[in-house]
């Protein structure tokens, strides 16, 4: 076979046209073998014998799409000094845009030799257990796609997942349910599009692995939190097996949803790798380089764990963060997604020990021309001390709003809380991001997300039940302020599932109406449960996927209107923070809050934490930003009532000059209403537990 010197960049394997580029950096590396594998699974190794800033490449003429591939690194063995670099391992190419195959839990897969423990090297060939590289075709024809570029305020997330989506949907075909081709089924897509989503956020598409104790308990990782490959779609979700099908059906999918308006955001994973601890597995990174890709403890035999799952990534150094800016890159320039949620944020952040906003990531973020103009969000927290950090992150970033999820599902419980919290969680939390240049739209609101209980469940269960994950129901977090609404789980009785109809309602609405970016999880639109299992990351069956033949018609019905009525009132969707003081040379404030009574409140009345009900006024008159056009926006004004108490009470309206007549058009208690109106101050009955929303007619 012919190998040419090649170049040390672009890293990774890119054919050109006419033959494959290879590139591998590693700076612990005394050696690097190419590994070929042919279709019957035989092995040729090529010495990369041109290094380059400690990038070992050639170049080979003869190769094209569809070659397996891998890479074996000699070095030195030191496990005490941070050191594992194993020739007997076959290592993943972390720049792989495609990966074929599962990793099979032999003894080989791992670099030590059990019986002496990690620090003694195996000589074991791990090549016949695990996946193969795949030299990718990059040619796609998009037909004209590019990103959607939808603004913030106008974004409506679902998460979803790839596979749970579409597993026992009986309209889309058998050999495309649970993957990429079966999210571009026109049922599908017709689904979304008419429930009215703008954006689906993907539970993580990287190719990940499955756990090994999870495969010895009969179990999957289903969600996926455990990556390996952060150029590759998750081959497992590709409904063709022919090399490298996997990247055509993930494109197809973005151009399907594209075609409809919606976005795609992807769940990534760059805090930590499914390679683990010391006693973990060799993939890739470990063999590769392991003092340069991961963070050490001072014992250099150890991992530093901020993700609670063995390791974290190391950003650090720059060719950590090349990679992930790479990746990144790829992702939207190749692939065309138009954002990315960050798992665990905050380890990102983290130079030493401490959360630094200002890291090195951060900063290449802010700078980068690509991906400074995507869709960004943070799950801001990890495991690890400080780690906690909703509303810390830079301005060009959104955080899942984790202070909203709690106020709201406190409030909706009754739980003591003062009405302040509430205030400032449903008008985009101006507490919290206002005093970064922020807008609302930082605020990624959300009840609910594939880590806890469904929305039926939150509203059905007082505990959790995780008895099907095989811990003795001790793994998943045990405070989730949920309410069972009388009885725990499945019952028949009529008042208990009405009372947890009307609680299901109160969430959509108080989520879909609040200022900053709802996120919607998939399947509480149509009353998707888990049977109480707030943690079903290993369930990958019927607990997990979604039941397209037991929906609840009503409750979809009804969050459709919702949605519908979100898009219609950009009083609802504001970009800039409310002033609650008169605008324009007004008598009017943009927005006004008001007791039982019909009286503004006062200062006093904030910090009742007994306190469950009361009135907030939005002024469609003052909406001070324009359209993309320059042109002034302005909408109806909305009246909408919150009572979280356990009984009725009665609300009276504001005087005339807060408006003179109103239109009930949305009671929790009952649904959506037409035709009923009512003058200012007069008496509105407001059941408990409910929300009444009314708009001005004069």
């Amino acid at each position: 076979m012919k190998v040419w010197p090649g170049h040390s960049y672009p890293l990774g394997a890119v054919y050109d046209g006419a033959g494959t580029n290879f590139s591998l950096f590693s700076e612990a590396a005394e050696g690097v073998a190419l590994c070929l594998f042919d279709e019957d699974g035989n092995e040729t190794r090529i010495p990369l014998d041109e290094v380059t800033g400690y990038c070992w490449h050639a170049y080979l003429p003869e190769v094209e799409p569809g070659q397996r591939y891998g890479f074996r690194v000699h070095g030195p063995w030191d496990p005490a000094n941070g050191h594992r670099c194993n020739p007997n391992k076959l290592l993943l190419d972390p720049y792989a845009k495609a990966i074929q195959g599962q990793v099979q839990w032999d003894e080989a897969v791992f670099p030590y030799r059990f019986d002496e423990g990690d620090e003694a090297m195996s000589e074991a060939d791990s090549a016949p257990f695990v996946p193969r590289c795949v030299v990718h075709q990059p040619h796609f024809d998009w037909e004209g796609d590019r990103r959607l570029q939808l603004p913030w305020h106008e974004t409506i997330i679902y998460e979803t997942h790839v596979k749970g989506l579409t597993a026992r949907h009986p309209d889309v075909p058998d050999e495309a349910r649970g993957t990429y081709a079966g999210v571009s089924q026109p049922v599908i897509i017709d689904y979304l599009r008419g429930l009215g989503v703008t954006a689906v956020e993907l539970m993580p598409v990287h190719q990940f692995i499955q756990d090994k104790h999870l495969v010895d308990r009969g179990l999957r990782n289903y969600w996926g939190y455990n990556s390996i490959g952060y150029f590759a779609p998750h081959n497992e979700y590709a409904a063709g097996e022919r090399p490298g099908a996997v990247l055509v059906e993930f494109k197809q999918m973005v151009k399907a949803l594209h075609q409809a308006g919606i976005e795609v955001i992807l769940d990534v994973v760059y805090n930590h790798t499914a390679e683990g601890n010391h006693l973990g597995p060799m993939l890739c990174f470990k063999g590769i380089d392991n003092a340069y890709y991961y963070r050490l403890t001072e014992d250099k035999r150890y991992y530093m764990d901020y993700t609670g799952t063995g390791n974290s990534l190391n950003m650090r150094h720059p060719h950590t963060l090349q990679l992930l800016m790479d990746s990144l890159r790829y992702w939207v320039l190749e692939m065309h997604v138009d954002g990315f949620r960050f798992d665990l944020a905050s380890t990102l952040a983290r130079e030493l020990h401490d959360v630094d906003r200002l890291s090195s990531f951060f900063d290449l973020i802010q700078q980068d021309p690509v991906i400074s103009q995507v869709k960004l969000i943070a799950e801001p927290w990890d495991v690890g001390e400080g780690g906690y950090q909703v509303g810390n992150f830079p301005p060009v970033w959104t955080e899942w709003n984790g202070k909203y999820r709690d106020c709201v599902r406190d409030f909706w419980r009754g739980e003591d809380q003062t009405l302040g919290e509430l205030a400032y969680r449903i008008t985009g939390s101006s507490d919290l991001y206002e005093n970064t240049s922020r807008l609302p739209h930082a605020s990624i609101n959300f009840i609910t997300a594939h880590d806890g209980f469904t929305l039926n469940d939150l509203v059905s269960y007082n505990e959790k039940h995780n008895e099907a994950n095989g811990e003795d129901n001790q793994d998943g977090e045990d405070h989730n302020r949920s309410w069972n609404c009388g009885e725990e789980g499945p019952t028949d009785n009529p008042e208990v599932l009405a009372l947890r109809a009307r609680q299901k309602r109160n969430f959509l609405t108080t989520l879909l109406l609040s200022q900053g970016v709802p996120m919607l999880l998939g399947g509480d639109e149509f009353g998707r449960t888990q049977q109480g299992n707030n943690n079903a990351y290993c369930q990958d069956n019927e607990i997990s996927w979604y039941d397209w033949e037991n929906i609840d018609e009503e409750l979809l019905d009804f969050t459709q209107r919702l949605i519908q009525y979100l898009r219609d009132h950009p009083v609802f969707r504001q970009r800039r923070w409310f002033h609650g003081r008169a605008i324009h040379g007004s008598d009017e404030a943009d927005i006004a809050w008001f007791t039982m009574g019909g009286e503004q409140m006062e200062e006093e009345h904030w910090g009742e934490d007994y306190a469950k009900s009361l009135g907030v006024f939005l002024n469609g008159e003052t909406i001070p930003n324009p359209n993309p056009k320059g042109e002034p926006v302005t909408d109806d004004s909305f009246y909408v009532i919150f009572n979280a108490h356990h009984e009725p009470l009665d609300f009276r309206l504001p005087r005339a000059s807060w408006g003179e007549c109103w239109a009930k058009e949305l009671d929790t208690a009952v649904g959506w209403l037409e035709g009923e109106t009512m003058d200012a101050e007069s008496a509105v009955t407001v059941d408990g537990r409910s929300m009444v929303v009314l708009r001005c007619e004069a």
